[in-house]
């Protein structure tokens, strides 16, 4: 990974941070970053997923085909990513 492309995940992270913090939670809750634990502490739940999920995808510009996606990948930004990074194609434009 180049010095661009860790800058630009960096950046796409606290793009989906705050987009969960202000559209999903609605500013409800503890602040979140990164590494906050969502679905295993009960921040969100699994109806949120899916529009998280869609959203992960806009960022990261990365089509994710979900039968790879496991509950365990989306318990954090850092591990949404992660996820995208391994299953993720390009998005068609």
């Amino acid at each position: 990974m180049s010095v661009e492309q860790v800058v630009d995940v960096g950046e796409q992270m606290k793009q989906l941070t705050s987009y969960i913090s202000e559209k999903v939670m609605k500013g409800k809750g503890a602040a979140i970053n990164e590494d906050t634990p969502l679905v295993s502490s009960g921040l969100i739940d699994s109806f949120a997923l899916i529009e998280i999920f869609l959203e992960l995808q806009k960022i990261a510009g990365r089509k994710v085909p979900a039968s790879k996606v496991q509950a365990k990948d989306m318990d954090s930004v850092r591990l949404m990513f992660a996820m995208v990074e391994k299953f993720g194609k390009p998005a068609k434009t």
